[in-house]
């Protein structure tokens, strides 16, 4: 016997829907990540459940948390702490004196910018946090080409100076715009703490 249209177009439409419910399930054509419970995030969005150790320079000085995992890499003076499109650059350097709003405008930026693709200025402003006062500085840049793909990423970036006893540590996050990274980063500046 055979089936009448009807029935023919219930089935398919039977299909379709549990087709859906299956890519909708999997996340299937989402560049997302899966998160603990089954959390969608956004590329670079850094799990909530990530844990952080405490990473020491040689030189000592001070200690400050990075999240657990990261791959090491010693760039000249800094150190840079990567996984996947985030970023955590460490660098400590003698200074005479602490930065304030004005003199991160007048040198820090230009400077930064400078070396900077597609480099646009965000804020610049005085924040505290767990070591002290620090001068934040806030821009969006492109990455650096991946050497695979050759994909650029358009970042935002929040760099942190410190200064403590003639030493100035400056701290810069990255990731993807649009990456929701407010609580980690918190975490990791809010962690520097001053051994001397």
């Amino acid at each position: 016997m055979r089936d009448r249209p009807g029935r023919r177009g219930a089935v398919l439409i039977g299909l379709v829907a549990a087709v859906a419910t299956l890519l909708v399930g999997t996340g299937c054509g989402s560049h997302a990540t899966s998160g603990p419970a089954g959390e969608q995030n956004p590329a670079g969005d850094i799990p909530d459940n990530i844990a952080f150790v405490a990473f020491r320079p040689a030189s000592g000085g001070f200690e400050v948390k990075v999240p657990e995992g990261w791959s090491r890499t010693d760039s000249g003076s800094a150190v840079v702490f990567t996984d996947k499109l985030n970023s955590v650059r460490i660098e400590a350097q003698p200074a005479a004196a602490a930065p304030t709003v004005d003199t991160a405008k007048a040198t820090e930026v230009p400077t930064v910018a400078a070396g900077t693709a597609n480099f646009v200025l965000g804020k610049v402003e005085q924040v505290h946090r767990s070591a002290g006062d620090a001068v934040l500085v806030t821009f969006r840049a492109d990455s650096p080409p991946d050497p695979v793909t050759g994909k650029v990423i358009r970042n935002s970036v929040e760099r942190y100076e410190f200064f403590h006893n003639g030493t100035s540590v400056v701290l810069t996050l990255s990731g993807p715009e649009g990456a929701d990274n407010v609580d980690p980063w918190r975490t990791v500046t809010d962690s520097l703490r001053w051994l001397s």
